[in-house]
């Protein structure tokens, strides 16, 4: 799945990444712009340190005290039940001392008067709710005042940023994804190409590097069609021409008075004819034209029509077989390819004999003979034969070769002993009743 989908894979992990690092970008910048605004409000805890301990030396009166901190925009929580609500659910941001853990502990310091004027000053910012509020706490009581001209760090400007670059993103994504969709298109109609579909159309409109890459597999399809099409009438027209001489030549040869110069000739003939015949079987195969009409046979079936069309005496072919074995098969042409390998086999053993047995999924045709001087990849291609006077054109295994494939089967050989065996190997299970 994953390979099918690779630039897909990549394109979401390079987003993932992004967006991971931008994430982590902004949340740095929040925590440190949240900071610097907390120590900028803090400040004031000094100026409030001192309003508050000149009012507890007696140094200014209560009015005066609550003019001063009026001054700096500080208002004196006074209400018992918003004051206790505000230090026990209010979050401490910051203090001038050690900061106590839980804000419903703290209690006022039960000192006397005379030396409440030497006791520290606490002071602790607290948030609740968006406002900013200031805890004060001494020997003699606390004392809880809102700051009125500042509020909580709201990180406006940052959240918009960041949903702008992340929208962005999302809309970057959408048009790559948006961009790499005739790619599928595109692959299944190779696909499909490859699979003999001539009439597939890569034509896209636009301009872009996709459509660029898909009209030139336009032109080069056509191409292949003018190519194929040309080889073929090529091919078609040449056996058509071949086949009037020869019946000619046929005629004529009957007419020779002289046995051994008629059957020479004759046989010649047949020979060109033959030629001909797997000419054009060869075409069908390799230029794609050749539609497989499929059935289920019985295999003994297909072997006793591969004998009755080698010719070849009932006695020469020695078959163990499985009735039950039946395979999927265009008739013809597997019959054709069976055909050649009895031939094959018959031809170059001494005893003139063929034996064709079952090995679980694989047909075996084995016979006495010569090993094979090359490896077999050297016999299965077109006109190549050890032997070059013995009656054969170096096409039989060819043929073999291009229909097995065509059945999703391969041709094997192995030497066992003084047996030569090509065996016939399905990609596919075989089936039995």
């Amino acid at each position: 799945m994953l390979k099918n989908n690779a630039v897909l894979v990549t394109v979401v992990f390079a987003l993932t990444v992004t967006v991971a690092s931008v994430s982590s970008t902004f949340y740095q910048l929040y925590l440190s712009n949240r900071a610097k605004h907390i120590d900028n409000i803090f400040t004031k805890h000094s100026l409030i340190s001192q309003i508050y301990h000149t009012y507890l030396i007696k140094q200014i009166s209560q009015p005066m005290f609550e003019a001063n901190l009026a001054l700096y925009s500080l208002e004196e929580v006074t209400d018992p039940r918003q004051y206790e609500i505000i230090i026990r659910h209010g979050t401490i941001l910051k203090t001038d001392g050690t900061p106590d853990p839980t804000l419903q502990d703290v209690a006022p310091l039960e000192l006397s008067f005379e030396t409440e004027a030497a006791q520290p000053i606490v002071i602790s910012m607290i948030e609740y709710r968006g406002h900013i509020y200031f805890w004060v706490e001494s020997a003699r009581h606390t004392l809880l005042l809102e700051d009125q001209s500042v509020q909580a760090y709201q990180p406006v400007t940052l959240v918009s940023a960041y949903g702008t670059i992340m929208a962005i993103l999302a809309v970057s994504f959408g048009l790559i994804i948006y961009r790499l969709r005739p790619l599928r298109r595109l692959r299944k109609q190779i696909a499909r190409f490859g699979e003999g579909d001539m009439g597939v159309s890569f034509r896209m409109q636009g301009s872009d590097e996709i459509a660029l890459i898909a009209n030139e597999l336009e032109n080069t399809q056509n191409k292949i069609r003018s190519l194929i099409d040309s080889r073929t009438l090529f091919l078609r027209n040449i056996m058509h021409e071949l086949k009037t001489p020869i019946a000619k030549g046929r005629i004529a040869a009957t007419m020779l008075s002289d046995e051994k110069p008629r059957q020479r000739f004759q046989g010649i003939f047949e020979r060109l004819e033959s030629l001909i015949g797997e000419f054009a079987l060869i075409e069908e195969i390799t230029s794609g034209n050749q539609h497989l009409e499929k059935k289920e046979y019985r295999l003994i079936d297909v072997i006793d029509g591969a004998v009755d069309a080698a010719m070849a005496d009932p006695d020469t072919v020695q078959t163990t077989l499985d009735a039950s074995v039946k395979i999927d098969a265009d008739y013809q042409l597997f019959v054709t390819a069976v055909k050649n390998l009895i031939d094959n086999a018959i031809k170059y053993s001494p005893d003139k004999t063929v034996r064709i047995t079952m090995e679980g999924e694989e047909i075996v045709f084995s016979n006495r003979g010569e090993a094979l001087k090359n490896p077999l990849s050297y016999y299965i291609e077109p006109f190549t034969k050890d032997h070059p006077t013995k009656d054969s054109f170096g096409l039989g295994l060819y043929i073999v070769d291009a229909i097995l494939k065509e059945h999703d089967c391969v041709l094997a050989y192995e030497r066992r002993g003084d047996l030569n065996c090509f065996i016939i190997v399905p990609l596919k299970p075989t089936k039995r009743k």
